[in-house]
């Protein structure tokens, strides 16, 4: 599929030519270059990738157990590990081969001051936009509070809003009573897109010792348990972000093309690929072949028609 990803496959993100509506997800390829050293993988596959979690100062992360699979799925809780944003601006992003694809940056932190300064640092760099992650279910400060009240989601994306002008993608956290409503505040806060979902809280238990297998007693839980999940977070999310042409990166188990198409009908317009990656490195190859199979099939002539068609059965109930 390298260097020959079709036309239709072309989305505008925010302003931004992606060349596929696939997007690598936040934590899953480090830095841009974990998978460039694996046969037939190239990050031109993609239409962007999102890099590993920046904070402020360097992070060493959670305890081990880290990293635990789970029945059609896996839970994390590495803890923001990274290097501070300053070794990630002056060090990394030079590296990057910003011709190959899009790099999205992860700003994370504890606390508002933490956000404003991560921005403005990402803010004077050749980074093509920024993702604010305040919904990381396994760190135990900041994050999770940030994610779960509309108040302090808007807060964050206010703050951030104030130092950049690169388009901010706000990453919302499933964990929480009204998404829709939280997306909502942060629209009017200043955000140009979001990231729908990061992954939800759970737990996994070792029975000998009577104890949580992660170190950090619960984590981040992703992969294909989750995407019915997802599909319906997406579809709430994108009934608020219809009326202000807001795009959705739909995210959650993704793993094969039809994935892929779900996410797009249900209001993304582009689609994440993490926890896949992790046993199929080419598998956005697969997907994107999939993708155009299903264009050429249903004779449309871009990707971005899928975009928002859901049709609803009718009244639904609980």
């Amino acid at each position: 599929m390298t260097d020959t990803l079709s036309d239709k496959l072309a989305i505008d993100f925010c302003g931004l030519h992606f060349s596929s509506p696939l997007v690598l997800l936040s934590g899953c390829v480090g830095f841009g270059e974990e998978y460039t050293r694996v046969a037939g993988f190239s990050n031109r596959d993609v239409g962007a990738i999102c890099l590993k979690g920046t904070t402020g100062a360097a992070r060493l992360g959670n305890p081990p157990h880290r990293v635990y699979e789970t029945p059609a799925g896996m839970l994390n809780a590495i803890g923001l590990q990274n290097p501070g944003v300053d070794k990630v601006v002056d060090e990394i992003l030079p590296t990057l081969d910003f011709d190959e694809t899009r790099f999205i940056a992860n700003v994370s932190g504890s606390t508002l001051e933490e956000y404003e300064a991560v921005t403005r640092r990402f803010d004077d760099s050749p980074i093509d936009a920024i993702e604010i992650n305040i919904s990381c279910p396994n760190v135990k400060e900041g994050g999770v509070a940030f994610g779960n009240d509309p108040d302090m989601s808007a807060r964050v994306v206010e703050t951030c809003r104030a130092v950049t002008d690169k388009p901010l993608i706000t990453k919302l956290s499933p964990n929480q009573t009204d998404i829709a409503e939280n997306a909502r505040r942060c629209i009017e806060a200043g955000s140009d897109a979001f990231a729908v979902i990061n992954t939800l809280m759970g737990m996994a238990i070792d029975i000998d010792s009577r104890t949580p297998v992660i170190g950090n007693n619960q984590g981040g839980l992703s992969g294909p348990a989750i995407k019915p999940i997802a599909l319906l977070k997406v579809h709430q999310v994108a009934q608020v972000c219809r009326a202000h042409g807001i795009p959705i990166i739909g995210q959650g188990g993704v793993t094969t093309p039809e994935d892929a198409l779900e996410f797009l009908i249900a209001g993304a317009s582009a689609v994440g690929v993490g926890t896949a990656l992790f046993y199929d490195p080419l598998i956005c190859q697969r997907i994107n072949r999939g993708i155009l199979d299903y264009l050429d099939r249903h004779e449309l002539a871009s990707v971005s028609q899928l975009t928002d068609t859901l049709v609803l059965n009718g009244a639904t109930a609980c």
